[in-house]
């Protein structure tokens, strides 16, 4: 390995993320339904991943029979996080509903201790109630008639799904590569978003569909494919805490593609949030480390 390799691998990672973060642009751009831009994305997302596997001279198919069923239980989970994330940003602005979103760092270690029969810390009970002092800060107002305040009850319960998924992924899936996994939870998602979709009785324009091509593309399967080669080269802890850029990277994009204005309590309550998250993840590689 030459000695260049782990500075490579951090600029992966942080396109990586920027990717990731771009993401959410998509919601406003698209001039579709959460639904359909999901069904639409995980189309052109199965393709490629399927084309990066067949790549890489590695098997479609997973080693056990079993693992099909986790598969389904993966897909059905990414499935309900897509679309109500997607969902989310288009009730709210990008960058609340991304740093909303940054809450599921804490509800990790909030729900992992409960998987693994351990003791919760009281640093981690602080933590989560920092969050809840951030996002607090995020809602203009207490009333669901208000699209920003429906919005992040929408885009924490897509935290919620997503982390249930992480901590799926880990204790039943982890032996499959980025791609590997995204590719079944594409497929499944596809499948169940199937029956619902009323995209082919759309006029859908050609800037639509290159944008649709561009999520698809350059913004999922292009990103995990990132993602996973910077896990070979960089720490977990430097991953975890990268990751964490997610809604600065998202935040910046939206104010310069869609000029959308941050309040100064979204940016303290923002900033409460993403320190939380990153405390956290920085906890969690220090107790993995000991």
């Amino acid at each position: 390995m030459t000695p260049t390799k782990p500075h490579t691998g951090l600029v992966e990672l942080h396109l990586a993320v920027l990717l990731f973060g771009g993401t959410a642009l998509f919601s406003k751009l698209i001039p579709l339904s959460a639904l359909n831009i999901t069904f639409l994305r995980c189309i052109i997302a199965a393709m490629v991943l399927a084309a990066i596997i067949k790549a890489a001279k590695r098997p479609l198919r997973l080693q056990r029979q079993q693992d099909y069923w986790a598969a389904l239980a993966l897909g059905t989970l990414v499935c309900l996080h897509w679309v109500t994330y997607f969902a989310a940003m288009q009730l709210s602005s990008v960058a609340i509903g991304m740093i909303a979103f940054f809450t599921y760092p804490v509800m990790t270690v909030l729900i992992e201790p409960l998987i693994n029969k351990t003791q919760l810390k009281p640093v981690d009970v602080i933590s989560a109630i920092a969050v809840l002092a951030g996002v607090i800060m995020l809602i203009p107002e207490a009333n669901l008639n208000n699209d920003t305040t429906l919005g992040i009850i929408v885009v924490i319960i897509s935290a919620a799904l997503f982390t249930s998924r992480n901590l799926l992924h880990k204790r039943v899936f982890s032996q499959y590569s980025g791609p590997h996994a995204m590719f079944y939870q594409t497929l499944i998602t596809l499948i169940l978003l199937s029956p619902w979709q009323d995209v082919a009785a759309q006029h859908i324009s050609q800037t639509t569909w290159g944008l649709i091509l561009l999520l698809g593309i350059v913004f999922t399967a292009l990103p995990h494919a990132l993602f996973t080669t910077a896990l070979r080269f960089l720490s977990a802890k430097t991953v975890g805490l990268v990751s964490c850029l997610q809604p600065f990277y998202g935040a910046v994009l939206a104010l310069l593609i869609l000029d959308e204005q941050l309040t100064t309590p979204t940016l303290i309550g923002g900033t409460i949030i993403v320190a939380t998250a990153l405390f956290e993840t920085q906890q969690s590689h220090q107790k993995s480390r000991a």
